[in-house]
């Protein structure tokens, strides 16, 4: 199969769809790697280490979209990205469809076929390869959280772990999940009150058992919420509904309650964000005001520390990439079940209910397509 590694054009996005590593792999089981030009600078890739690893470089990414029978990349096809795309195609990449009708429309008339990362599934549990960077995320959250709290950044002028005889900032975590966790353990690190909210009575014990009395759990209600935003120095959103539309469980009502220069830093924003008030951002222009509260909405978090993010989400992504161009889409999916979850457009139509829910179209099973 003929592999094509476009360069993100998203704002600031510096990750890059495969490693050299990970196209030596596809290019040893007999497959042709396309590298647009400069694809990997911004993670420290050289174009060398692609040419050494077998891969071919190519000028700009209009070779890679009209030749490439599967196009590997990290973020959602922009608009001049989809435009590029046709039927038969193959378009492994996140997509986060739930909260974007214009792209679900572009990809339903490409007539290629969409399989997003964020939906594929495992026997174990879990979205493996979401969870890479949305480890990265949670990480970055309390990071980023505690810049927007300086003074000169609009925020409340609070250092989240306080000093001796002045108390340390409160850290509202909504959400247990991979990233919620991974927020939790470094707010804590960094000397922060930290609460986490979760409806899962499993995840609050898991959370439980693995800080002890260090990070505080509290079942997730309206009025739980409602009370804890008031108490917020730094909230952050993590609700995650797999494919679907994130729930918005932060109004604008809330914010009138919540202290003067507090934080939200909404995590959840590729599916639409948890607070009623977040709206995408990106890293050159990355928060905002509402009410008197800072928000940090970058629908691109990993993208900051690119190198990290690109190596963590290869580690995922590439055994499902060479099932794909080993055995082609349709016996990819038909061998197994949880890359099978992953499809969501596939010949103009819609494969994942979540997306079609969200948008009120029609939906079409993905075992219809595997007869």
């Amino acid at each position: 199969m003929l592999v094509g590694v476009p360069k993100e054009i998203k704002d600031n996005e510096f990750r890059v769809g495969l490693t050299p590593s990970s196209a030596a792999e596809l290019v040893h089981h007999g497959h042709q790697v396309l590298v647009e030009k400069a694809a990997g600078i911004g993670s420290g890739l050289s174009d060398a280490e692609y040419v050494q690893a077998g891969a071919t470089i190519v000028e700009g990414p209009a070779e890679i979209f009209s030749r490439a029978e599967m196009v590997v990349k990290v973020k959602e096809p922009l608009a001049a990205e989809r435009k590029q795309l046709r039927p038969g195609q193959i378009l492994f990449t996140y997509l986060h469809l739930a909260p974007d009708l214009a792209q679900t429309e572009d990809l339903v008339a490409s007539g290629a076929t969409c399989i997003a990362y964020e939906t594929v599934t495992s026997p174990y549990g879990g979205l493996p390869l979401l969870t890479p960077m949305s480890e990265v995320a949670g990480r970055l959250a309390p990071q980023v959280g505690a810049h927007a709290l300086e003074k000169a950044a609009g925020g409340r002028g609070i250092l989240l772990g306080g000093v001796p005889g002045v108390p340390a900032a409160e850290v509202i975590i909504l959400g247990g999940g991979v990233s919620g966790t991974h927020a939790a353990t470094i707010a804590l690190g960094m000397g922060a009150n930290v609460v986490v909210v979760d409806r899962s009575a499993e995840a609050l014990r898991r959370l439980s058992a693995q800080f002890g009395t260090g990070v505080r759990t509290i079942f997730s209600t309206r009025a739980a919420i409602e009370e804890l935003v008031k108490r917020a120095d730094l909230l952050i959103g993590t609700v995650l509904v797999p494919g679907a539309a994130a729930p918005k469980l932060v109004t604008r009502a809330m914010l009138a309650t919540m202290k003067p220069g507090a934080v939200i830093v909404d995590v959840a924003i590729d599916q639409g964000g948890c607070c009623e008030t977040s709206k995408a951002t990106t890293h050159s222009n990355p928060t905002y005001v509402v009410d008197g509260i800072v928000h940090y909405c970058v629908a691109n978090m990993p993208g900051a520390v690119a190198r990290t993010s690109t190596f963590a989400l290869n580690n995922a992504t590439l055994p499902f990439a060479l099932a794909l161009a080993d055995k082609g889409w349709k016996q990819a999916l038909k061998d197994d079940l949880y890359l099978r979850a992953g499809l969501n457009v596939h010949d103009g139509k819609i494969a994942c209910k979540p997306v079609a829910d969200a948008h009120g179209l029609a939906y079409t099973p993905a075992a219809g397509f595997l007869g």
